[in-house]
């Protein structure tokens, strides 16, 4: 039986392809996070903080990728793997608070250029081992010399403690070979109960300073008012146009 032979060219072309493949991948990580840096200057500018502390991005290794496709069955297809395999570019946002998170969704559900295809919601429903997140499977637009692109990129968004437990969880499960001992795995869960119950204190906390303030304001303006009140009355007296 023959052996099948590739020629120059063909391996040329394939290895333009698979740039092209990657490139797609990196330039959509490279218009999400400029958007998500936009929002975080803005926040800054107008509302003094951002609900973004944290970002990070990464495009899936080759050796990743391909183990991720023979682990599901993938065909060696870039077309099918691009279909299948829907994290092969991935963002994470950290927020300080719940609530942060879902106003961060919102802000990408309203972009017109990028659609939303899935959200995971693991707050709400958390993993049987403990782990929260929220994970958005979204199409963001990528603007090539001769086309446009959809490309899917996976969004993680997840508080402080949130992140910490996973990363943790993450260490100990390689540690371990994926072969963690039961009583690990409920020390596990019991922290993961452990950082939502401290998020569920952060927000009420939080929300009782943002109350503080508010009234702190309302005194400010209160305040000012009475002092401009008082300088009018004089300028008015200075010119005349009042008498008591």
């Amino acid at each position: 039986m023959a052996s099948a032979t590739i020629t120059r060219k063909q391996v040329t072309e394939l290895r333009e392809e698979l740039t092209r493949f990657s490139m797609a991948y990196k330039f959509a990580l490279d218009e999400i996070t400029t958007r998500v840096n936009i929002l975080q200057e803005e926040f800054r500018l107008t509302h003094e903080n951002s609900p973004i502390e944290h970002v990070s991005a990464r495009v899936k290794s080759p050796e990743s990728l391909f183990k991720k496709v023979y682990r599901q069955g993938v065909p060696l297809n870039l077309q099918q793997i691009r279909e299948s395999i829907r994290d092969i570019a991935g963002i994470r946002l950290v927020c300080s608070f719940v609530s942060d998170i879902y106003r961060v969704m919102e802000m990408f559900a309203r972009q017109s250029d990028i659609e939303i295809v899935e959200v995971k919601d693991y707050i709400k429903n958390p993993k049987p081992n403990g782990y929260q997140s929220l994970h958005i499977i979204m199409k963001v637009p990528v603007f090539m010399s001769a086309h446009t692109e959809k490309v899917y990129v996976e969004m993680q968004i997840r508080t402080i403690a949130m992140d910490f437990w996973a990363s943790l969880e993450h260490k100990i499960y390689y540690k371990y070979n994926k072969q963690v001992p039961e009583a690990l795995t409920n020390e596990l869960h019991e922290a993961a109960i452990a950082a939502a119950h401290l998020d569920k204190k952060m927000e009420r906390l939080n929300n009782e300073v943002n109350v503080l303030k508010a009234h702190d304001r309302e005194d400010d303006l209160l305040v000012g008012r009475e002092d401009l009140g008082q300088v009018m009355v004089e300028l008015m007296e200075n010119i005349g146009m009042y008498t008591k």
